[in-house]
């Protein structure tokens, strides 16, 4: 059957920048905002846009991705006609290749696209966090007879050196592209959302395969070579909360986003539901001695100590005489009595042992590779803090690299 719109999902990315976090799984299976993974905000977007048919292109560590997809059903995307569907890197009895690039990944499952026989193709990014309705700028991509519509995003002219740079005219019609230019020309960054016209766009990737120099790459070949050749491309402006969580620092202050009277980023909006699949727990439990203070509790937690401002995922634990702040405690994580725990992101299944100190200053003479990290402290996934351990802020704490705070990283 004929669809309108196609979503393909981008979402095979290894993550390096979130190092530990990232080992076993691919970045937009990382847990978000106690009940959430990354992935569930691009395919909330869709179901809320009113897409049906979403493609999620997997590479990278994609087990756990795979999993937590299943049918699609929690996101009301078990469809009949439509669906959502996890695309491997493709293989025939003669060859196979992991993906070269993001217009690579499009190309290389052009035949799950061509089975709808789409007018337009969107194009997403796994691992952002915002709310979007893509509805709208198809009517603008539409209404402007556009060749290919890129969302863009006004971001401080001093950070726009960080980004994908649209520059446009005053009509909003895109004339050049930079990618993380010195010197920016303008402060419209790319959110990475794109609409094609499939059928322009699938000529493109056709000859971008065949140049054996071409990264394959929508930012880097794709794009330059539909301005080059003249084709209308027109940026769509987006006013609302959009981060990406791809380093540690992002996604610790995209969580600490969720948190207060006004938070800026609105979970709580039954116009814009966010669906995930979250596991079947009990209600979470406060003792008689807990003080939680502007922070996200979620089901199967128990807190007997002090939380605040933090986001607590499902089945988190938090023992007596124990303070946690400005933290992330992922799903099954425990902290157990008589810690401090300040400004760190917890791995699934990680347990903190009793007495353990978490984020304090480094001792006089000692280092901290904080290249990844800044001041967050990283404990890895299902890694056991043993009790009276100290760890520095910034520190990255693996199985591997326990061994080091052991060693004169314990309390007297």
């Amino acid at each position: 059957m004929k669809k309108k719109i196609v979503c393909m999902l981008l979402a095979g990315g290894q993550g390096s920048r979130l190092g530990v976090l990232t080992s076993s799984m691919a970045k937009p299976a990382v847990p978000f905002g106690g009940k959430y993974r990354i992935i569930d905000f691009p395919l909330s977007n869709c179901v809320n846009s009113d897409i049906d048919t979403v493609g999620v292109l997997t590479q990278y560590r994609p087990l756990a991705l795979n999993a937590y997809l299943g049918t699609g059903q929690h996101w009301d995307l078990d469809r009949t006609n439509g669906g959502v569907f996890v695309l491997p890197p493709y293989m025939t009895e003669h060859d196979g290749r992991w993906y070269s690039g993001t217009a690579n990944a499009i190309w290389q499952n052009r035949s799950f696209v061509d089975q709808y026989d789409p007018d337009y193709v969107l194009i997403l990014s796994g691992d952002h966090i915002y709310k979007m309705d893509y509805t709208k700028m198809l009517k603008f991509h539409a209404a402007n007879e556009a060749a290919a519509t890129i969302a863009v995003l006004k971001v401080p002219m001093e950070e726009a050196h960080r980004f994908g740079i649209m520059n446009t005219d005053e009509k909003g019609i895109i004339v050049s592209f930079e990618e993380k230019p010195k010197v920016p020309k303008s402060n419209n960054a790319s959110m990475g959302i794109y609409i094609f016209n499939w059928k322009l766009l699938r000529d493109y990737m056709e000859r971008d395969d065949a140049d054996p120099e071409s990264e394959n790459d929508f930012g880097k070949n794709i794009i330059p070579a539909m301005l080059n050749a003249g084709e209308k491309m027109v940026a769509y402006p987006f006013e609302g909360y959009w981060k990406d969580v791809g380093t540690i620092q992002s996604l610790w202050e995209a969580n600490m986003d969720l948190l207060g009277e006004r938070p800026v980023l609105d979970l709580n909006d039954p116009a814009w539901r966010i669906y995930t699949r979250n596991p079947v727990m009990p209600p979470h439990y406060t003792d008689a001695k807990a003080d939680v203070r502007n922070s996200l509790v979620t089901e199967g937690c128990v807190v007997r100590g002090k939380v605040t401002h933090t986001v607590l995922f499902c089945g988190a634990k938090v023992d007596a005489d124990t303070e946690v702040e400005d933290s992330v405690v992922f799903p099954n994580a425990e902290v157990g009595e008589n810690c401090s725990v300040k400004k760190a992101i917890i791995g699934e299944n990680a347990v903190i042992g009793n007495g353990a100190r978490i984020g304090v200053p480094p001792r006089e003479g000692e280092a901290v590779d904080n290249r990844l990290t800044g001041d967050i402290v990283l404990i890895g996934n299902d890694v056991t803090i043993p009790a009276g351990v100290v760890i520095p802020r910034g520190a990255i704490v693996t199985a591997e690299t326990l061994g080091q705070f052991m060693n004169g990283g314990t309390e007297a």
